[in-house]
Parts: C-alpha cells; sequence; structure tokens
C-alpha cells in the first residue's frame, strides 16, 4: 500500500546534485518542506545530506530498477505530494547534417525517457495522495529550435509534449501539471557539459551578458509554482533574462 502522509509539504527534485536541482532542494527547505534530492553523483549529494530537512537518494532516472528503488526508499519513508523532474541536459551544438546519433540518443534518453520513468513510477502515490503536483523543467528550447540546437531542441519538444499530454490526461486525477521553461541561465555545469568541457568557450555563451539568470532565479519560480493553492495551475511559465528578448536575440555589453 502506497503511504502518503506528507505533512510538512513533501517534493521529489531529480537533477539534484547541482544547479537548478540544488538549488531548488535548498530553496523548497527554507518553506519548511521535505525534499528527496535524487541525482547520479554520490559525492555530490553528500553537501546536500547536510542540510535540514534534505534526504538524498542516488538514483540515475535512465535506470528503471534504480527508479523502482527510489520509490521503494520514498515510500517508506511517507512518501511526496510533489515530483519535480529537472534531471537533464545537453549535448553537442553541431547541426542536423554533423549530429551524433549517440549524443541524439543520451539527450532523448536523459530528457524524455528519465521523466517518463518517474513520472511512471510516482503517479500512482500522486494519484493516491489528492492533490499531487508534477513540476517539468524544459526550456525555451522546447519551443523555438535554433541552429546548433537540433538535438537538444527534439529532446526537449518531446519533454515539452509528454507535460502537456501528462496535464490532460491527469486533470481527472486532480493532478496539478507545471511546466518551467528557462532560457538563459549560467549554472556550473549544464554548458561546459554541453561543449565537451570546453571551459572558455562555455564562458563565451554567457560573455557581455550583464544578468543572466542563476540557478536560484528559477528555483524561486519553481518554489512560487509549486507553492500556489492547488487549484491554481501555471501551466506553462517561460523564464528569461532581460537581456535575452529571444532565443536568437541577446543584449551584449562590450
Amino acid at each position: 500500500m502506497i503511504q502518503t502522509d506528507v505533512s510538512p509539504r513533501s517534493a521529489l527534485v531529480t537533477g539534484a546534485s547541482s544547479g537548478i536541482g540544488a538549488a531548488t532542494a535548498h530553496r523548497l527547505t527554507t518553506e519548511g518542506w521535505r525534499v528527496f534530492a535524487v541525482a547520479r553523483r554520490a559525492e555530490k549529494l553528500e553537501s546536500l545530506a547536510e542540510q535540514e530537512g534534505i534526504i538524498p537518494i542516488i538514483c540515475d532516472v535512465t535506470d528503471p530498477e534504480q527508479v523502482a528503488a527510489a520509490l521503494e526508499e520514498v515510500t517508506a519513508a511517507g512518501g511526496i505530494d510533489t515530483l519535480i523532474n529537472n534531471a537533464g541536459g545537453a549535448l553537442g551544438i553541431d547541426p542536423v547534417a554533423e549530429g551524433r546519433p549517440e549524443d541524439w540518443r543520451w539527450m532523448y534518453e536523459v530528457n524524455v525517457l528519465g521523466a517518463l520513468n518517474m513520472i511512471q513510477a510516482f503517479i500512482p502515490m500522486l494519484r493516491a495522495h489528492g492533490e499531487g503536483t508534477i513540476l517539468t523543467v524544459t526550456s525555451t528550447a522546447a519551443i523555438t529550435a535554433y541552429e546548433g540546437g537540433a538535438g537538444y531542441n527534439a529532446a526537449k519538444f518531446g519533454e515539452h509534449a509528454l507535460t502537456g499530454a501528462l496535464r490532460l490526461e491527469e486533470a481527472e486525477h486532480n493532478i496539478r501539471v507545471i511546466e518551467v521553461l528557462p532560457g538563459m541561465v549560467a549554472t556550473e555545469e549544464f554548458t561546459a557539459k554541453r561543449l565537451r568541457g570546453d571551459v572558455a568557450a562555455a564562458q563565451a555563451v554567457y560573455r557581455g551578458v550583464k544578468r543572466p539568470l542563476l540557478a536560484e532565479d528559477i528555483a524561486e519560480v519553481i518554489a512560487g509554482a509549486v507553492t500556489l493553492p492547488h487549484h491554481v495551475n501555471l501551466d506553462q511559465v517561460v523564464v528569461r533574462p532581460v537581456a535575452q528578448a529571444a532565443q536568437h536575440k541577446v543584449i551584449r555589453e562590450e
């Protein structure tokens, strides 16, 4: 039997070892939430474990067996009312004609299938709760294609479509489905990983942008969305820095 004793509010955050995920875990605990912080890297979760209210769980969201184990652990600890799918990533900036299938495959698995695995595992618990929330962090890449972004566009468009269908399917179960679509966010790992460890090239992405978004900014938006009264649903929240007027227009200062 699924346990759903979730007082105070309780969330599971994937991709919680760094960036937006870590910032979200920290932000929710300041509101008194209990947070299950899920990530692959044990060493990255150690610092989170030191914060009161955070329960670290080592789990690769692309591995169904590890997801099942995470579900067992969360169930034994009392369950959640909110699932935050944040795990994801981009790899490469190749044009379609030169794209590497292995990069595309990895992006699809972590962004789309990872979210699918978590949703399928935890949706019975969220339905049983009666006022469950699923929030998925996609990207402005989910709604606007751009040169060199096709693989990431395809993965995030897929995750965006999954989220839209889920909202229609789960309304009858009173599950609130939210999508947060960040634009330019300067985090310590995302762009460097996308550019295969080229730190200089990663820094150049943000060069001249006076105030790109930070992980903490997105965490603030996420916290605001999930702490609204349950009947209030922010279907889609596009979040960009003022300097990024559109995917193709960024104001840079010399």
